[in-house]
This record gives C-alpha cells, sequence and structure tokens, in this order.
C-alpha cells in the first residue's frame, strides 16, 4: 500500500500494528469481522490527501496484534479501552472514529463509553446498537435456536476448521455473498447440519472491486493468524452484555454519522435499528445508503466512502491545521 507506514503502539496492555498515512487530525478506522486494516487502504490515503492523520488499526485478535486466547479478552470494554490508548500514543485529545462491521461497533461504544475523547463518531453498515433486555446471543437463541451462526461461532472449533480449510475460497465466497453483486440476501439461519460458508458459495471469480492482489493479502494475512481472534467477538456476546448494565438506555452524545449500502443483508435484517438511530444517537448528522452497495462499503464503494469520511471529518475539525 503506497504511502502507507506501520508502528506498533502499546495499549491497554497489548501491542497494536497500525496502519497510517498523513499528518494532522486525528481519525482512527476500525475494521470488522474477516477484515484487518488492509480493508482502509482507500481511506487512508483520501483522509492524508484531505489533511488528516489517518491511522487504521489491526484490532485485537487480527493481522500484526496481539491475539489473547480467552474470549473474554474480547468485550467492548477491551476493545473501547483499546481505542482510547491508541489515541492516547498519537498524543491527541479526541479523535473522529469511524468503523465498519464489528468495528462499527467498538466505535459507538467508545463514543458511548467516552465522548469526551471522540470528537466524532463514524458506523458502517451497523447501526448503533442500545443495550437490550437481553443478550443479542440470547435473543437470537430465542429465535432461532442453535441455528443461527452467531449461535454457531460460540463453540471453539468447527467455525475455525471451516473458515481454514481453503481460505481463497472463503475470502472469495464471502466477499461475492456479502456484496452488491450478489442475487440475494444471505440466510443467517444454517440449515440443519449445514455449515456458515453454506451461505457463501464460493463463485471461482473475484467481485470487480477486488483484484486478485487484494485476495492475496487477505489469504496471507488469515493463514498466518487463523480466524479465533475474530471469532472471539461473537464468544464475547454475553460477557459485553453483562458489563454494559450501567449504560442500558444511554445514549450516544457526539455527533454521528451512519452509512451503509442498500444491497447489504445486514441492514434488511436490522431495518428497525436505522430507523431508530435519531433517537437512541440525537445529534445524528446524516444517514447515506450507497445505492448497489452490499457489506463491504469502504471497498465496495472507495470514493463514495472516502468523501463521506473527509466530509464529516471537515465538520468535526473545522479549525483543522
Amino acid at each position: 500500500m503506497t504511502g502507507i507506514e506501520y508502528r506498533f503502539i502499546e495499549t491497554n496492555g497489548i501491542r497494536v500494528r497500525v496502519a497510517e498515512q498523513g499528518r494532522g487530525p486525528l481519525v482512527v478506522l476500525l475494521h470488522g469481522f474477516l477484515n484487518y486494516s488492509y480493508s482502509w487502504r482507500h481511506q487512508l490515503r483520501a483522509l492524508a490527501e484531505a489533511g488528516y492523520r489517518a491511522v487504521a488499526p489491526d484490532l485485537r485478535g487480527y493481522g500484526g496484534t496481539d491475539r489473547p486466547a480467552d474470549p473474554g479478552q474480547y468485550t467492548q470494554l477491551h476493545l473501547a479501552g483499546d481505542i482510547v490508548g491508541l489515541i492516547d500514543a498519537y498524543g491527541s485529545e479526541s479523535a473522529v472514529v469511524a468503523g465498519h462491521d464489528w468495528g462499527a461497533m467498538v466505535a459507538w461504544t467508545t463514543a458511548l463509553l467516552r465522548p469526551d475523547r471522540v470528537r466524532g463518531v463514524v458506523g458502517m453498515s451497523v447501526p448503533y446498537v442500545p443495550r437490550g433486555r437481553d443478550s443479542l446471543l440470547t435473543m437470537m437463541r430465542d429465535r432461532f435456536g442453535e441455528r443461527h451462526y452467531i449461535q454457531y461461532f460460540q463453540q471453539s472449533g468447527p467455525a475455525e476448521a471451516e473458515l481454514s480449510a481453503d481460505i481463497a475460497a472463503t475470502f472469495r465466497g464471502v466477499f461475492h455473498s456479502g456484496s452488491g453483486a450478489a442475487q440475494t440476501f444471505w440466510n443467517p439461519v444454517l440449515a440443519p447440519g449445514g455449515r456458515w460458508l453454506d451461505a457463501h458459495p464460493d463463485p471461482g471469480t473475484l467481485p470487480r472491486w477486488l483484484p486478485q492482489a487484494d485476495l492475496d493479502a487477505y489469504v496471507a494475512t488469515f493463514s498466518s493468524t487463523g480466524f479465533t481472534g475474530g471469532l472471539n467477538y461473537y464468544r464475547a456476546i454475553d460477557a459485553s452484555w453483562a458489563l454494559m448494565g450501567a449504560w442500558t438506555g444511554a445514549k450516544i452524545a457526539v455527533p454521528a454519522m451512519f452509512l451503509y449500502g442498500d444491497r447489504d443483508s445486514f441492514g434488511n435484517y436490522a431495518s428497525d435499528l436505522i430507523d431508530a438511530l435519531p433517537e437512541h444517537v440525537p445529534h445524528l448528522r446524516e444517514t447515506l445508503v450507497l445505492t448497489g452497495c452490499g457489506h463491504w462499503v469502504q471497498q465496495e464503494q472507495p470514493r463514495e466512502v472516502s468523501d463521506a469520511l473527509v466530509r464529516f471529518a471537515h465538520a468535526m475539525y473545522p479549525q483543522r491545521s
């Protein structure tokens, strides 16, 4: 990735690898499941060219960052603590924090817990999910039994074996089925005796937005790290819910933006959460819907996402240097 530099920082008891580009006010970019800092390659450059210091960590459990073995080390409190420590490491009082997928959850949580350190928050693909009466895992179990994919991910071993059996095929299938090019929304409920990748079959080709070199980067990284770190985010759902009791009913108190693709399966299943955003995020400035785009927004439509991030950062840093 031309122009991007890498460094390691110590934060919250772990060592984190960070990709960074540019100089200026801080913008932090948080990736999601089955990704790492590489997913922000387009936005790092765009933000740097717009006068910002854009930093994209490999989140806890991913890439070159430490990967604690205990799933209990992946709660939202741990993850938000990592980001606050990252902001400290860069010597900033606050930052714009943007996240995609699980990274969006971390961005929302960091803004919720530390509004003094988050100048503005951007969520992509996953809206803010307020703490409910029951945990997400409990709600999915009550509705679907043991067949929802989140429940399937709880058991150590089967998901790891499935995802790592043919890593190139895994990414071809997941990137295709979650993209705007997919003909149907993928089903989050597994068939009896089925696997998660049954809903993400390998098409044998790459989506137009993912060159072979990018697929090679994903394969090389996850061949080295495996998939347990990312799966541990799902395995910490109940622990996060238990720890977040004090924030039941709390609202996001900083300026915010949400963007998602109109061909995103998650947006289809979570439309009620998207509709409720103004209630739970009262300083929401914009909800941007990307036409023809699926789940992988910053890679499928990099220019549109970059432009939105730069626009939001300009609003958050009106006196930027």
